[in-house]
Formats: structure tokens, sequence, C-alpha cells
């Protein structure tokens, strides 16, 4: 398929703004934007992924990582090339910093994304792999299509989007887990070139539209797991979401740019975890690492484990119809008869 017209976007002069993302590239006929993939063709913005993955799987939804939607299911993921970031961390950069094509594949319209959830049995549509906000188009309108068929859409972001192309998003997906990757905008400026205003506008944006939030912080020795910068995070969460957000505490291991940072000690994911709940957050997990205690979900109330995991397999599901516990205490999220134990944890690629 072609570029095809993008939607978000503003005539200045003879440039283009692009509008999915805050960071507004102005651009000139011929110019592409900072994310690879958005480009000015003869005086019009144009999308030159859409309808064109780059990645397509079936995943655990643990993955995502969700563990408070739809726990034991699996989940159709779809990523395409770009992103409106530039983390030196980034452990997807293959996609996200490659240009469109890198990945011959065949065409997924929008219409038929739900069809290939029947036949993979995936209960649910991630857009993920890279930023959904460079491909928003593409993702509005699968997530409109799996709607009108009853399958719920969930976003895996950075978070860093406004305007038409985030409320448009938001407005149809059920759930997003908001990469937030440091609370210091000065981590952000320099490992991320970007900034930390408009990801705590998008997490409280979709949180108030009713989108199921999840946040995942990944912990870089060093650079954002001072106990300070963990504490203002935790408190932000609480005061503006509530205790009940999930917040995944995951491990940084050396990819890309930044190659000469050690991995995270399990011990501090385990200090930070502590610290979090001591702030008072009630669900707190952490990732890329194996640690039984922080995977499990427990009810805030009576302390049960309710939902037993290794790594991205769910072996033990004792929540009682849409999210309780037996003690009869509710457990926030996004729960029903599809939730179920699944012992395999695999991955399976389409594309």
């Amino acid at each position: 398929m072609d570029a095809a017209p993008a939607r978000y976007w503003e005539a200045r002069g003879a440039r283009v703004v692009c509008t999915a993302c805050p960071r507004r590239c102005t651009l000139s006929d011929g110019q592409e934007g900072y994310c690879l993939v958005r480009a000015n063709e003869g005086g019009r913005l144009v999308l030159r992924t859409y309808a064109r993955p780059e990645a397509v799987a079936v995943d655990p939804i643990e993955k995502k990582p969700l563990y408070h939607f739809l726990p034991g299911t699996t989940i159709l993921s779809l990523g395409t090339a770009g992103c409106c970031l530039g983390c030196r961390f980034c452990q997807n950069w293959d996609l996200s910093r490659a240009r469109p094509g890198r990945r011959a594949g065949p065409t997924l319209l929008p219409e038929e994304v739900p069809d290939l959830c029947g036949r993979t049995g995936a209960a649910s549509v991630a857009f993920t792999y890279n930023e959904p906000a460079v491909f928003a188009e593409y993702a509005v309108d699968v997530a409109r299509a799996c709607r009108e068929r009853g399958i719920p859409s969930v976003a895996v972001t950075a978070g860093y989007m406004d305007g038409a192309a985030r409320d448009d998003l938001y407005g149809c997906i059920a759930a997003a887990n908001v990469d937030l990757k440091s609370f210091d905008d000065g981590f952000y400026r320099k490992q991320c070139a970007a900034r930390l205003a408009p990801v705590l506008e998008t997490i409280e944006h979709a949180a108030a539209r009713g989108v199921w939030v999840e946040l995942t912080t990944l912990l870089v020795p060093g650079l954002n797991d001072a106990e300070d910068l963990l504490v203002a995070e935790c408190r932000w969460i609480v005061e503006r979401l509530g205790r009940d957000v999930p917040l995944h505490l995951s491990a940084f291991h050396p990819d890309y740019k930044l190659l000469d940072v050690a991995p995270t000690p399990p011990a501090t994911l385990r200090r930070a975890r502590a610290l979090a709940l001591g702030e008072g957050l009630r669900h707190v997990y952490t990732g890329n690492v194996r640690d039984d205690e922080g995977s499990a979900t427990r009810c805030p109330s009576c302390g049960r484990v309710l939902v037993e995991r290794a790594g991205f397999a769910v072996l033990r599901n004792e929540l009682v119809g849409t999210g309780a516990c037996r003690c009869g205490a509710r457990i926030a999220g996004v729960f029903d008869e599809r939730s179920r134990p699944r012992s395999d944890g695999l991955r399976r690629t389409l594309a």
C-alpha cells in the first residue's frame, strides 16, 4: 500500500505541521518527521506505515505488561516502524528507529484485524512494539473496527501524544500501559529527547476517559532509580489516579546507545517495590526478572494470592466473577470469564 493521507496535521504556508505528538515537526515538501514515517508529500502529510505492520504476533497479555486486564488471555500485537521519542536505552530500537519497509510484509487492513483475532483466538488487540502515536490513524481505524465486533484494543505507549490524535485513540481503546520513564524532566530531555509533562497529561487524560491504565517504569541504575524520584512518582500516582493503578517496575539491560550501564540488580527492584507499596500503591509488580512475589496479584484487603504468575504464564487465577476475592473485596481492573490460567507463556509470530 502506498502512503496514506494523514489526519493529524495543519498547513503552515508551504509547510505542514504534524500534530500527532507534542514534537510538532514542521516539514517542507519531501521532509520526514523525527519519527521517520510521517512525511510531507506535495504539501500534505502522509503516513507511510498505514496498514503495513512490521511485527504481528500473538502474545500473552501479561507481556504488555497488563496484569489487571483480562489476565490469562492472549492478545494480537501489532507494531510498525518509527517512534517520536529518542530513548538511548530503547529495547525495541530495531523497529523504533527504522524506516518503513525494512521488514517486507503483507498489508493488514483495519477491517481484517477482527477476523485475524478470531482465527488466532486472541481476546484483544495491542498497538505495541513501537509508539502508537506515530501510526495513530491506523491504530484508531483498527480500534474502531475491532470495537464494532466486541474486541477491545489496548495501547502500549510512551504516552507522548496530544491533541486530536490523543482524543481519537483514547476514545476507542479499552486499556493502556503507559511507559512512565522517569519522574524527572531532565531524564526525559537527556535520555529520551522528549519531555515529562505531556506524558503525565496523557496518563490523566486516559484515566479521565475511562481507559484502564497501568504504568511501567524501567529502572536504569544511576539515572532514574533515586529514591526521591520514586517517592515523587508514587505520590503523584496516588494523588492523581488512585491507589489501585498497577505499577510495573522493570529491570534495565544494556541496549542500543546505553551500553555502559550495568543491568538493574534484582535487589533494586525489590527495594523499589517495597517503597511503592509503602507509599500506598496496592498493586506493584517487578518485571524482566524472576520474582514470584513481585509477579503475584494479591487481595489488598486480606492478602490472599489471587493470580499467580511465572514469567508471562498465569499458573493460578482465583478471582471470583468479574474480579473479586473470596473475602468479598473487589480487585480493580477488567476481568471476565475469558480470564483463565494459561501455562505456556509463549509468543506466536504471524508476520
